[in-house]
């Protein structure tokens, strides 16, 4: 029988979910990482396992119920309790709301809201169960602005980081701890497949993905509510609070509106 803690990451192929994975491997867990990228989630255990990991891997769309519930099913297929969950997965898309694909839209709310929320309550309910565990899930400051050209991703981070809050006040009494991760722009593939690399934030420096990752795991392991990761991102939020939604919402599109359209409006 196994003597590690066992930790699932979801939308661990690249980016800020393979590195929260690394930071459980190498801190002594078993990891179930799981992604839509099936060669990607090959390349990520195949670099874990590298580092002595031990690594199950689960491929699944979770933007359709069955790659959800086939997620599920591997995870209970482990035999062993979930001691630690990293919902993960995401993606966004960019643009004019008038212009963008409803469809793909669809598919993100899929992913960002109900399969994370599908996949956290029944973990949670386990956990809750045994009175122990820790659940880690990736919002976004993009949550707590009006999201100008990116609207519908910075809604579902909006319920993410919101729900997550209230759930972390629910499940203290089953001694479960719910943190929020809450990155700014970080220097992964998610603006290219946003379609946002004609942007001013698809183009601007961004932060690496391995700080980001670092600041939710040790927020996770420390208890905390959440955490905003980066000084520039800690200020942006503190700002988004501080500041008329409206003027939040112009500031948002300067960053987000693609730069062709604006050189047409001049």
């Amino acid at each position: 029988m196994a003597n590690n803690q066992f930790a699932v990451i979801t939308g661990a192929s690249s980016g800020i979910g393979f590195e929260l994975a690394r930071l459980f491997a190498r801190n002594g867990f078993d990891i179930l990482i799981t992604s839509e990228d099936a060669g990607g989630i090959g390349q990520a255990a195949s670099t874990l396992r590298g580092e002595g990991a031990t690594v199950t891997t689960h491929i699944a769309d979770l933007a359709h119920r069955g790659g959800t519930e086939s997620l599920i099913a591997a995870i209970d297929g482990a035999g062993r309790p979930v001691d630690a969950l990293a919902a993960n997965a995401g993606f966004g898309l960019g643009g004019r709301f008038t212009e963008t694909d409803v469809n793909v839209e669809f598919d993100m709310i899929a992913v960002n809201v109900i399969s994370t929320t599908q996949l956290v309550k029944h973990v949670a309910q386990q956990m809750a169960a045994r009175r122990q565990g820790r659940i880690l899930i990736t919002g976004s400051i993009a949550g707590i602005m009006p999201g100008s050209f990116q609207s519908v991703y910075n809604g579902t981070k909006a319920y993410l980081d919101n729900w997550g809050e209230a759930i972390r006040n629910e499940l203290k009494d089953q001694n479960v701890v719910v943190t929020v991760l809450m990155p700014g722009p970080t220097e992964t593939n998610f603006f290219h497949r946003a379609e946002m690399d004609d942007t001013d934030v698809g183009q601007n420096k961004k932060m690496d993905p391995a700080p980001v990752a670092e600041a939710g795991y040790n927020a996770l392991m420390a208890d905390d509510d959440h955490v905003v990761a980066g000084f520039k991102n800690k200020f942006q939020a503190a700002m988004a609070h501080l500041l008329p939604w409206p003027t939040v919402a112009e500031r948002h599109r300067q960053m987000a509106q693609p730069h062709s359209e604006k050189e047409a409006a001049e």
